[in-house]
């Protein structure tokens, strides 16, 4: 079985998350879509009715890992299987979902997978990531284009055959199905991230024990938004949130990056 978790802030309803949930209710191991709004005003309301949904208020907005940890907790506590971490930006068919689920369950050994994620044009995005150093991070956010061509393109893995499945040790928070028992291995997301970096803190987290997977057998769509580039706020939370991270992991030294980017560059 499956649960899923969406967080809110200020959701498109009409545009974006009625229609993703009514296609969601579709899935056919779906067990529960929880819908975990962080916005300061509640929706009376959800547009979609369905016993499989659970709408979650919580105006003093915990974060986007903090809400998530709600309901994958009761993802551990059901005995579910499988969660799935979405953001509501994303399109994605129900069949495909299941043949997911399906994978999943008969490949034990992947704690974690995403699908091959374009953008609503058709171009792909680079998701599946080598685990970032600062100069990754600040530079392509801070520096010429030019002079981080190079970096970025082993960073988000252009320098592999994206065509076959990878085993990456940062997949991106808007599409993350977990196996519910890998999760919670690695202690599910750091609640000390508001946001930005806490799908890089997990995935590598799980990664250690499992096969954490690109797989490009299914495509889904992302209207990625990347709010730090258009808005000061969310570019000083993304500032604060990423030093948390290197505070955490290491800035210059962090020897499971490198031992985890080397695996990568070997298996090319």
């Amino acid at each position: 079985m499956l649960n899923i978790s969406i967080v809110l802030y200020h959701p498109a309803w009409e545009e974006e998350v009625t229609p993703l949930v009514t296609e969601l209710l579709r899935v056919k191991n779906l067990r529960k879509i929880y819908l975990l709004d962080n916005s300061e005003t509640k929706c009376e309301k959800v547009p979609v009715s369905s016993a499989k949904i659970r709408y979650m208020h919580m105006p003093d907005n915990l974060g986007y890992g903090n809400a998530h940890n709600i309901a994958l907790r009761e993802s551990a506590y059901y005995k579910t299987a499988l969660h799935l971490v979405l953001n509501s930006d994303i399109r994605v068919k129900a069949e495909d979902i299941d043949a997911m689920c399906d994978f999943m369950g008969e490949n034990p050994q992947v704690g974690q997978l995403m699908p091959r994620v374009i953008s609503p044009d058709g171009s792909q995005q680079f998701l599946a990531k080598r685990l970032p150093s600062p100069m990754d991070v600040f530079g392509r956010r801070f520096l010429p284009a030019w002079c981080m061509k190079r970096r970025n393109r082993r960073y988000e893995l252009r320098d592999l055959d994206l065509t076959r499945p990878v085993n990456a040790p940062y997949l991106s928070g808007c599409f993350m199905l977990l196996r519910t028992t890998a999760a919670v291995e690695a202690g599910l997301f750091d609640e000390r991230y508001f946001m930005y970096p806490e799908d890089i803190d997990l995935t590598r987290t799980i990664h250690r024990n499992w096969l954490t997977l690109y797989y490009p057998e299914w495509t889904i769509v992302h209207a990625h938004k990347r709010a730090s580039y258009t808005n000061r706020h969310m570019l000083w939370v993304h500032i604060q949130n990423m030093c948390c991270y290197f505070n955490k992991w290491g800035w210059c030294f962090d020897s499971e990056r490198r031992l985890f980017n080397k695996q990568l560059s070997a298996d090319k």
